[in-house]
């Protein structure tokens, strides 16, 4: 079944409009002909029948759905710069596994730098990675963006349970499992390629997040940030 997500209000029995975008990859792309899809508007879902008529696609809501295909709490992902399509594999990931907002920030050993001049572009790709993923998920909401911090900035995106992976902290440090309990969201931020310097991590704990460890083995900042949502995301469904 395809999802698209509503720019405008949904309501059982009215057509909906694609956008431009929507009947290009319905009508091209998946081809879709006497199907039912699902539509979201502002976390709120529909079902809505699909008929072709001259050439086009004809969509008339049918009825509500009830189900959220979203964790039961809020997950921030701080999340160092890293070299481009590591970066996008992350946006698609976290996407899929539930975060709600990604932070991207600027640490002491980042080997990228944000460059204004390329901004907008690049927000616009960010956008459209984790639109795409997550309607191929059915999430009900579009994870947020923000703009690249500093690493000085990173103790406003604390929650109720704040966490830095540690690549160093193995045999000293408690794992996530350990310290996320059922609290109602949770911060994890996760280091560039070269992780974090003694003092950025000093820096973090004396700002109020727990120094945690992914294992002893010393994982890529892509794959860090994939096993850390992960096993946020399993807590999410016991």
């Amino acid at each position: 079944m395809q999802q698209y997500f509503s720019p405008e209000p949904l309501a059982v029995g009215r057509e909906y409009q694609f956008t431009k975008e929507q009947e290009h990859h319905a009508c091209d792309v998946v081809r879709l002909h006497d199907d039912t899809i699902r539509l979201v508007y502002q976390g709120d879902a529909f079902f809505a029948k699909c008929t072709m008529e001259n050439g086009k696609v004809r969509c008339i809501v049918t009825e509500a759905d009830p189900r959220v295909n979203e964790l039961p709490f809020d997950v921030t992902l701080c999340m160092a710069l890293i070299r481009r399509e590591k970066f996008e594999l992350v946006l698609q990931k976290a996407a899929e596994l539930g975060a709600t907002r990604i932070v991207p920030f600027v640490s002491s050993r980042c080997v990228v730098s944000s460059k204004a001049e390329r901004e907008k572009k690049q927000n616009e790709r960010y956008a459209q990675i984790l639109e795409e993923a997550s309607r191929q998920c059915k999430r009900n909401r579009i994870p947020e963006i923000l703009k690249p911090v500093a690493f000085e900035q990173l103790g406003e995106y604390r929650e109720a349970c704040s966490l830095a992976c540690y690549e160093n902290a193995f045999g000293s440090a408690r794992s996530i499992s350990s310290c996320f309990a059922g609290d109602r969201s949770a911060s994890i931020v996760i280091g560039p390629e070269g992780g974090f310097s003694p003092q950025e991590m000093d820096w973090l704990k004396n700002t109020g997040f727990t120094e945690i460890t992914l294992g002893s083995r010393i994982l890529r900042a892509e794959t860090a940030a994939i096993y850390a949502l992960s096993i946020l995301a399993e807590r999410g469904i016991q």
